[in-house]
């Protein structure tokens, strides 16, 4: 069985995440959407609440799971016994930190490959940093995120808009 783990912060996961875990999920036997601590982020959302987000977005996708992990993510793979991490590019502007991210994790251990994948043009200038902004604006993200995605932000943002 092929294993592949697409690590993020999923804050929130938006509709790019999702196209890019339905490609993976056609690839590989069982995929592992693995939410991190990121120590340099200050997250809209706890983890708990995003692993929620996440696995209502993907419950269609049958050989798919979510899951939380700290630490360093070779050791996460190795745990889970995954054969490949998953890293979505957008941009050109993505592939340079993707791709120092892939050597570091390749000189920690030989045996985790990453497979880049690029999500559908439609969704190449999407990302969670710009959702949230739009949604503390009180713009239309629907476009942007999977539903439950769109109703938390909405209701987090209703709070700070009083």
């Amino acid at each position: 069985m092929r294993t592949a783990i697409y690590p993020g912060s999923f804050d929130p996961i938006t509709n790019g995440h999702l196209d890019v875990i339905q490609r993976a999920a056609r690839l590989f036997d069982r995929v592992i959407v693995a939410i991190a601590a990121n120590d340099s982020k200050t997250p809209l959302f706890s983890r708990v609440d995003r692993k929620k987000l996440v696995t209502v977005s993907v419950e269609h996708l049958s050989n798919v799971s979510v899951d939380v992990f700290g630490g360093l993510l070779v050791n996460y793979v190795d745990s889970k016994d995954g054969d490949a991490v998953v890293r979505g590019l957008r941009a050109v502007s993505d592939f340079e930190f993707e791709f120092q991210l892939a050597l570091t994790n390749r000189k920690l251990n030989e045996r985790v490959e990453t497979i880049f994948m690029m999500p559908k043009d439609t969704f190449t200038f999407i990302s969670s940093r710009m959702v949230k902004e739009i949604a503390k604006l009180g713009g239309d993200v629907s476009s942007f995120v999977p539903r439950p995605v769109e109703e938390a932000l909405k209701r987090r943002f209703k709070k700070t808009r009083r």
